[in-house]
Parts: C-alpha cells; structure tokens; sequence
C-alpha cells in the first residue's frame, strides 16, 4: 500500500486551507491504490492554520530533542507536529506501506528540503519531522517531484 500526503488528492488540508493536488496520486487514491494523511491533522491541528517553521534544525533535530516546531506568531507546536509523525508512523505500519509519497518543504513532510525557520521563504536541505521519524523506522519516502518519476 502506498501512503501519500492527503493535500496531493485534492483536499483542503494546507495550513493555508488549500491542496497540491497531483492527477497522478489522485488517480491512485481513487482506484484504491493509496490512502490519504495528513500528519500535521494527525497531531491535532486545524485547517486553517499558521504557517509553521522548524527553528534551530531539522525534522532530526527535533525527534532528538535539539530543535523545535514553531509558529508564525512564535506559538512552540513541537509536541504536535511529535504526534502526528508518530500516528503516522502507527498508521504505515498497520497498513504494511511499501512507500510514502510526501509534501516536500512542509515541516512535517519535507524529505529533502524545509524551509530555514526564518518565515522569509528561504529552503534549506533537511527532513520535517514525520518523514524523519519514517526514514528512522525503515519506511521509503518520497517527495512528489520523486514520484513524478517513478513508473508507478
């Protein structure tokens, strides 16, 4: 089973209340090929929400202890974002997932790239927490752009 970010098949998940809808996982989710999460909605948040950013590190860091989870209006949402790596985490195991296809940038799902904790649109290399937390525990993680390349 292939678990992918909930944003990518539509719905109106982002912290901004919008998507990423992706035809291509949509298509999956719709033939029953893939389920949908969504970890920050997992860990208690609602939609909408502020924009978060990892401060002082990466999705690592903060799973160590070293860094932290923080809101536009400087709100610490470390224990959340903690909660739904760790639901998802539960949910990939039961459903035996071969491969997880998350948001890239996202301080939960970011596998490659997050934003630098500044709130001034700046990336930085580095995992958000949930795909930090699977990669720990064995599970494949992919970013979108990588899945726009598989042949799935």
């Amino acid at each position: 089973m292939i678990l992918v970010s909930s944003c990518f098949a539509g719905l109106d998940v982002r912290y901004n209340g919008t998507n990423c809808l992706n035809d291509k996982i949509s298509k999956l989710v719709e033939e029953n090929k893939a389920i949908t999460i969504c970890p920050e909605l997992l860990g208690g948040f609602s939609t909408p929400r502020e924009p978060a950013e990892i401060i002082g590190g990466n999705g690592e860091d903060v799973l160590d202890g070293n860094a932290k989870v923080v809101d536009k209006s400087g709100k610490d949402v470390t224990q959340l974002y903690i909660k739904g790596a760790y639901s998802t985490l539960e949910q990939a195991i039961e459903l035996n997932a071969t491969l997880v296809v998350l948001k890239e940038n996202s301080p939960s799902c970011g596998g490659s790239t997050i934003y630098n904790g500044e709130f001034t649109g700046k990336k930085i290399m580095g995992m958000g927490v949930t795909s930090a937390l699977l990669k720990r525990n064995g599970l494949k993680v992919i970013s979108e752009e990588q899945f726009a390349d598989t042949l799935l």
